[in-house]
């Protein structure tokens, strides 16, 4: 989830009456009674970027790119390396679709709190692109290993931020670009990808009163409409361009023009960045035709052209369908090569 621009600039004023003082973000071997008192000022909706400058900054190496860590008080049953390990495979994802981490320089502050897993997540962009996680303290490596929010946190970086009527693109398409990116650097099968596609789309078509995705801002529109929209667009652009282009490429465009979370942009910017770079308006048309208008795709009949037929909780393909090579195109992407990490404790 991104934070607006006009809710950012509020919760900075409100930084500066109440900022919590610093504490050591040293981990501990079992919970301690003062973890709850001491972490409670980082698990609210403050953005993060007080953290930064009052606590231990872990920093983990994409090439060039830097992401500097930062663990609230508190303690964790895993050691710092594996959750470490965890944002830097998020990041490797990321990394892989858009050919390099979207943002020079990134922030991420990990909130420990009770239970197992990522509870939450959110990313800002005002002093800089940010992500705040909130982690149970008794995760486990398995939890870790199957977790996707850290990577939806990331791909929210290769977008620019947006007015709040356009929630379900920034939404949508870390919804979209998320599973493909783990997928091109083998975290999850292509089978796995599909499926999960093939189960949440339905929750992106209209219902009753539907007005378009600009004017409607239910959970399912805006995370699984704009999911579609990205989908809908990625099959026009690899059908226009033969297949040599596909959203992947007009993202990576966006993000090259200095589209990324830090700056304020107008959706039809971005949108017409990326029609530049696949070479039709498509992304566009598509917005005009979707964003006031509710449109139903046969989705049944989308999967069909593409060969991907649902078979119990997984989906085969069927690789004679008309669109099977878009389908294996959108798999493939343009990140199959390793990205090259480096990460680097001083701890």
């Amino acid at each position: 989830m991104q934070r607006s621009r006009s809710v950012r600039l509020l919760f900075s004023l409100l930084w500066l009456l109440s900022l919590p003082s610093t504490a050591s973000a040293n981990n501990t071997a079992t919970a301690d009674p003062a973890d709850d008192f001491q972490s409670y000022a980082f698990r609210n909706d403050r953005m993060p970027y007080f953290a930064f400058d009052r606590l231990p900054l872990t920093p983990i190496m994409l090439g060039a790119d830097r992401i500097d860590v930062a663990f609230a008080p508190g303690h964790f049953d895993l050691p710092r390396a594996q959750i470490l390990a965890w944002v830097t495979r998020s990041a490797q994802a990321v990394a892989a679709y858009y050919g390099r981490f979207p943002v020079r320089h990134a922030h991420v502050l990990i909130i420990p709190v009770d239970g197992r897993g990522v509870r939450s997540g959110t990313s800002f962009g005002l002093h800089g692109a940010a992500s705040k996680i909130a982690l149970g303290r008794s995760t486990t490596d398995a939890d870790l290993t199957s977790d996707w929010i850290m990577t939806h946190e990331f791909v929210h970086f290769g977008f620019p931020s947006l007015s709040d009527t356009h929630t379900w693109i920034r939404e949508g398409m870390a919804t979209y670009v998320e599973p493909f990116g783990r997928e091109q650097i083998g975290q999850l099968k292509p089978s796995k990808v599909w499926r999960d596609l093939v189960d949440g789309l339905p929750y992106g078509l209209p219902q009753a009163g539907d007005q378009g995705l600009d004017r409607t801002h239910t959970w399912g529109r805006t995370y699984w409409g704009g999911a579609l929209f990205c989908l809908l667009a990625d099959i026009e652009i690899r059908q226009h361009s033969a297949n040599k282009l596909g959203l992947q490429d007009a993202l990576r465009a966006i993000v090259a023009a200095g589209g990324t979370i830090d700056a304020e942009w107008s959706l039809r910017d971005a949108l017409k960045i990326g029609d530049a770079a696949v070479g039709a308006p498509i992304l566009t048309r598509l917005y005009e035709k979707m964003r006031a208008t509710p449109v139903t795709p046969d989705l049944a009949a989308l999967w069909t052209r593409l060969g991907v037929v649902a078979q119990g909780k997984t989906v085969v393909f069927n690789d004679a369908a008309p669109l099977a090579a878009v389908r294996e195109a959108i798999d493939a992407g343009r990140g199959r090569k390793a990205v090259r990490t480096i990460w680097r404790s001083d701890q």
